[in-house]
């Protein structure tokens, strides 16, 4: 039973600053956050341009229940600027190469790991593919339901992993994110290929979970991403501030 609750960002970046961004927000920030609010991050990504917003990183941040986002939030506006001091240089810094962004809070199905127990499954992904889905109103639930039930193993059996799915709370239950590690990019362009050919054909795998998709009346954008250099699926730990000295990585998703 995971009573996690989950802060989702979409980031947009400057120019050609991402790399350092992710660097700033994983080695700098992370461990602060840790320490200070118990926050620990479940991910850090650049969006793939080709097949989404870009420049864009997605973080995922993982506390301990509605009580552990009370208390985030209590740290972070009980100051005049509504604005943790510890964060204030962070935050100039960060400005730099962000512009802003929009931000979700998640509600985890109960099945859905926290980052420490995925980590010390083993579980990573060279490539992840992040869904976000809207319903009818009321539906989330039962999204969750399906997908448990039909879409995780339909789409597991081409090589994918489920390591998160959520309902978006603070709306009228017609949102929900779902995250699939994959182990590279040919397994990506099987399983898409796939699944463009379940859109016509009916079967098993992709087909299936198409079909129950259309069901609930879900209208869904996925979008492929690339971890961060220090982000925990793709270092098997959470960072710390020994990584701070690691120079940037500068893949560019």
């Amino acid at each position: 039973m995971n009573d996690k609750i989950y802060i989702h960002e979409l980031v947009e970046i400057r120019g050609q600053r991402r790399a350092d961004y992710m660097h700033h927000m994983t080695a700098n920030w992370v461990p602060e956050a840790i320490r200070e609010r118990n926050q620990r991050c479940f991910g850090v990504w650049g969006t793939v341009g080709s097949t989404g917003r870009w420049p864009e990183v997605v973080n995922l941040w993982e506390l301990d229940g509605w009580a552990g986002l009370a208390g985030n939030f209590a740290h972070e506006l009980r100051h005049p600027d509504l604005q943790d001091p510890t964060l204030r240089a962070w935050w100039a810094e960060a400005a730099a190469m962000r512009r802003g962004g929009f931000d979700r809070i998640l509600v985890p199905a109960p099945w859905t790991l926290p980052i420490t127990e995925l980590l010390a499954a083993g579980v990573r992904g060279e490539l992840f593919a992040h869904e976000l889905v809207r319903l009818p109103p009321g539906r989330a639930r039962a999204w969750l339901d399906a997908l448990g039930a039909t879409g995780r193993p339909a789409l597991e059996c081409s090589g994918l992993r489920l390591v998160g799915a959520f309902r978006v709370a603070m709306v009228n239950d017609s949102e929900g994110v779902a995250i699939w590690a994959v182990p590279d990019e040919a397994t990506w362009a099987a399983f898409e290929q796939a699944w463009d050919d379940a859109g016509t054909a009916a079967g098993e795998g992709p087909g299936a979970w198409r079909r129950e998709l259309d069901r609930l009346g879900a209208d869904w954008h996925r979008t492929l991403m690339v971890a961060a250099p220090l982000s925990p699926l793709r270092l098997g730990r959470q960072p710390t501030e020994a990584d701070r000295r690691v120079p940037a990585g500068r893949r560019q998703p």
